[in-house]
């Protein structure tokens, strides 16, 4: 149902509407933001100031207590620089940070129309998804000890089951029958009762499953189409036989849902896409061209010019009603090697005021890539290694070897900046991850000398280092 997503990488590193955005944004000052980030992106403080003000600048419009709220729109930014450097990074951090709901989408995906392509309103309607998604988890969250607590009841009502033939169990029920529900509960809440087996009934929707294709890929027909399908098909109940446990598990998922008030989540996350949404434009270079050359350059300036409407501030239907992106964040990037920014038709430049350029990085940045951020690949791989019982340990010599490499294949091949360590400590690794659980060593310590031999021919044989790393 719905649309193909747009592509959505992930990336190697290099907020609720009023009183609930200035709660989460509350006391994070641009430094501490900046702060914040540093945990994740080694250097570019440059573009880590911009987008910090940019998010404290968020919180501050909510303070703005008139009229002028509305008219106070986010500063957009563009991000310059190659790949690798840290771009999308730094803005998939800042919107964990603000809890915002966030989406990349590569700019080259969308066409203009009346060519086969991406439309370009689909980058709200699946941020407005990601942001429904999210409120609902929250909400979910929120009602769960609730909904154990029911699940818990109706299993004791399969459990002993009403007298059959009674008209009013509550007045002729037996007296022993509360004590045995109590029983059979201490019994559960002991565990006692995890293995045996119950037949429980969960709801399944019978509405079916509909889509059109049309010129710009699967779209929805109608967006509250299904919905309304949905009513005029009653929901179908569907019987399965399982453990005590698994039951209670089936049945506080189905409670929570009951407990869930959907029309406040879609108000709740309508509001968050308006007020706190980051929408990443990667690859816009790729969109900056010339109107005189026929071909795909003129679908470039038209790919910017239906992109113009959502970056100004307009409205989109979604499946769960309309969307305005006045305040919507968008964050744009792309290394621009062919073009540069002032080759963006006039409109759009002026809706990306701030740029900001970041630095490529050098042999001194792989080092503390590699060893400093919290999810640093080092701590990852020997996170990994503690599931087998073994202790890995890169001496200071290996953490710079393998920098060295990382630069190197870079300037031999193409650069694609942190995201070549990845590679590289891939290749580093691999016999070793493939032998450990035979060997069984309880430590492994990873020498200069281990980078060296085991990467040294690789590298030396440029076609080989072009196919492996």
């Amino acid at each position: 149902m719905g649309e193909p997503k747009m592509k959505r990488e992930q990336e190697t590193p290099g907020v609720v509407v009023g009183e609930g955005l200035e709660e989460r944004a509350k006391g994070l000052t641009p430094r501490e933001i900046v702060r914040e980030l540093d945990k994740y992106i080694i250097g570019q403080t440059k573009a880590k100031k911009a987008v910090a003000i940019a998010l404290r600048n968020r919180w501050r419009r909510q303070q703005v207590k008139s009229d002028l709220r509305d008219e106070i729109v986010p500063n957009n930014i563009i991000m310059i620089g190659p790949t690798g450097v840290g771009k999308t990074e730094i803005a998939r951090r800042l919107a964990r940070l603000a809890q915002a709901s966030f989406i990349k989408v590569e700019a080259s995906k969308f066409t203009e129309v009346g060519y086969v392509g991406r439309d370009v309103e689909s980058v709200i309607r699946d941020l407005t998804e990601i942001a429904v998604s999210m409120v609902r988890s929250e909400k979910v969250e929120s009602v769960q000890q609730r909904a154990h607590e029911l699940a818990i009841e109706r299993v004791l009502d399969l459990l002993l089951p009403p007298v059959a033939g009674r008209i009013d169990e509550e007045a002729e029920e037996p007296e022993s029958r509360p004590k045995t529900r109590e029983r059979l509960r201490d019994m559960f809440l002991a565990g006692k009762l995890d293995e045996r087996v119950i037949e429980v009934e969960v709801q399944r929707s019978a509405a079916p499953f509909v889509e059109v294709f049309t010129s710009a890929g699967v779209e929805e027909i109608d967006f509250n189409l299904q919905e309304a399908l949905s009513g005029m098909f009653p929901k179908r109940k569907k019987r399965r036989k399982v453990k005590v446990k698994e039951a209670v598990h089936l049945l506080e998922q189905e409670e929570a849902q009951k407990l869930v008030d959907m029309d406040e989540v879609i108000s709740e996350a309508i509001g968050r896409v308006q007020n706190s949404g980051i929408v990443f434009l990667d690859e816009i270079d790729k969109i900056v061209g010339t109107e005189t050359s026929g071909g795909p350059d003129v679908s470039r300036g038209g790919v910017q010019r239906d992109l113009l409407p959502i970056v100004e501030g307009s409205n989109v239907m979604t499946k769960y009603g309309m969307v305005k992106t006045d305040h919507i964040l968008f964050i744009a990037a792309g290394a621009f090697h062919a073009a540069r920014p002032s080759d963006l038709i006039p409109e759009m430049q002026g809706r990306f005021p701030i740029r900001v350029e970041l630095d490529s990085l050098t042999k001194d940045d792989f080092e503390r890539i590699l060893v400093e951020p919290e999810n640093a690949l080092i701590k990852q791989y020997a996170a990994l290694l503690e599931t087998e019982g073994v202790e890995i340990v890169f001496e200071e010599g290996a953490v710079k070897e393998i920098a060295s490499f990382a630069v190197l294949v870079n300037e031999r091949t193409e650069d694609i900046g942190a995201r070549r360590l990845q590679t590289v400590m891939t290749t580093l690794l691999e016999q070793l991850l493939f032998e450990i659980p035979e060997t069984k060593p309880t430590k492994i310590t990873i020498t200069a000398e281990i980078v060296r031999d085991t990467l040294k021919e690789i590298v030396e044989d440029e076609d080989l280092s072009r196919y492996i790393l």
